[in-house]
């Protein structure tokens, strides 16, 4: 017996150096990302208790796979359960919920059944959760019975419409310091996909929801005191990562704006439209980061402004050809290789966001262009009127790669800064 227990001793004690060596090659693969000139540096904080929320490395970080064209998302890997079962999730920072294709039974799910999640009774929530009343208005009359299983729709402008129940199960967790955790979270158990919209959803499990009420997992997560209410993403053609805390967050020479408080969304505005640094006439734009949309979608005036500033740049340079991919594309007299290639053809727009000293948001060509499998280019901006947006402009993956984005909820404030979103692949 005591020589069994000195082998279990001694492998947990193996097990915890791995996870410390894992974290400090993380911390220091993700400082050379930020150190770059023109980069801002790591916070660093003193080390006390591994699962206090202000201690460094209780941050929970997460590689990243997908690229935008041809794969058209971003996903994680999550494992939810006891025994626990991994699930890819499209990483959603457009909405709150996460949810999984659920065998309860399920109508229009994707995946075989050997890996839809299973519920079990003891997992629905109950209307009176309060994770159920952050995900429905008080107007709605949802819960007629507060004993009742609470139920949940998402509704996709370009994928259709999700429904189901949500419930609780647990989820093993590494933060950076090397700590496990396994909170019991709430998400969606999504037994009814219809498909709608101009793309097929995506062939992931289901989606990992990173936005602002309380039912998103970044802010269960907060509220059980194990992060601190921070998501940042770096995305590039490669995946990137995603991490939930407040420790990658650089300390200088990130640009910082407001978030809109009224929004349910992750909102910053009103802004103003730039081409090549200069006014287009386009003002007081409401502007939305959203993950969950591989491309920018803009209403139906500022897309008109921003195809015709285009056009007049490419006048006799390209030639309009028709690609499957995306509904604007040109042609040169050779098939080009990426968008290297067609940047002199094109010039950067940018956001200037009103009410703060001159801060603006890049757009250089990579940011809202494709090359396709023909090697024709595309425009990655799209028409949101068209499939409902309303008066909303939502900037897409396209627009935020090579970028370090974070939604600091903890300070309400958005912040970006240009980053190499692969140097951490290096690492692993």
């Amino acid at each position: 017996m005591a020589e069994m227990v000195d082998h279990k001793m001694k492998g947990r004690i193996v097990a915890l150096m791995i996870m410390v060596l894992i974290s400090q090659v993380l911390s220091a693969s993700l400082h050379g990302c930020f150190t770059a000139p023109g980069q801002g540096q790591l916070r660093k904080r003193s080390a006390v208790h591994p699962t206090a929320v202000n201690a460094f490395g209780s941050s929970v970080f997460l590689p990243v796979s997908g690229n935008v064209y041809p794969l058209g998302y971003y996903s994680v890997t999550l494992r939810i359960g006891n025994p626990p079962k991994p699930f890819e999730l499209d990483i959603d920072t457009g909405s709150d919920l996460t949810w999984v294709q659920c065998d309860a039974p399920c109508t229009g799910c994707t995946l075989p059944p050997d890996r839809l999640y299973k519920p079990a009774k003891k997992n629905f929530l109950a209307c009176k959760d309060p994770i159920c009343a952050a995900l429905h208005s008080p107007k709605s009359h949802h819960c007629e019975n507060p004993n009742e299983k609470c139920s949940f729709q998402v509704d996709y402008a370009d994928h259709g419409s999700v429904l189901g129940f949500v419930v609780s199960d647990y989820f093993p967790l590494l933060l950076v310091n090397g700590s496990g955790l396994n909170p019991l979270l709430a998400f969606g158990c999504a037994n009814r996909l219809q498909n709608g919209g101009p793309h097929p959803p995506p062939t992931t499990a289901g989606v990992l929801g990173l936005g602002k009420s309380k039912a998103s997992i970044s802010s269960q997560l907060s509220g059980l005191g194990l992060t601190q209410n921070v998501v940042g993403h770096c995305l590039s053609g490669q995946g990137g990562f995603l991490f939930l805390g407040a420790d990658f967050v650089p300390e200088s020479r990130m640009t910082w704006t407001l978030q809109n408080s009224s929004d349910k969304h992750y909102s910053s505005g009103p802004a103003e439209l730039l081409f090549r640094g200069k006014p287009t006439g386009v003002n007081d734009l409401n502007v939305i980061f959203d993950t969950g949309s591989t491309y920018t979608y803009l209403t139906s005036k500022v897309y008109q402004t921003v195809l015709d500033r285009v056009r007049k740049d490419l006048s006799g340079k390209l030639q309009v050809v028709k690609d499957k991919a995306l509904p604007i594309c040109w042609k040169g007299t050779r098939p080009f290789e990426s968008v290297q290639d067609v940047r002199h053809y094109f010039n950067t727009f940018s956001l200037r966001f009103t009410g703060a000293r001159d801060i603006q948001l890049q757009l250089p060509p990579e940011a809202y262009l494709i090359v396709t499998e023909q090697g024709n280019v595309c425009l990655g901006i799209l028409n949101g009127t068209e499939v409902g947006l309303g008066s909303s402009n939502v900037i897409g993956d396209i627009s935020l790669q090579d970028k370090l984005v974070i939604y600091d909820n903890e300070n309400l404030r958005i912040g970006w800064a240009v980053a190499d979103c692969t140097c951490q692949l290096s690492g692993f």
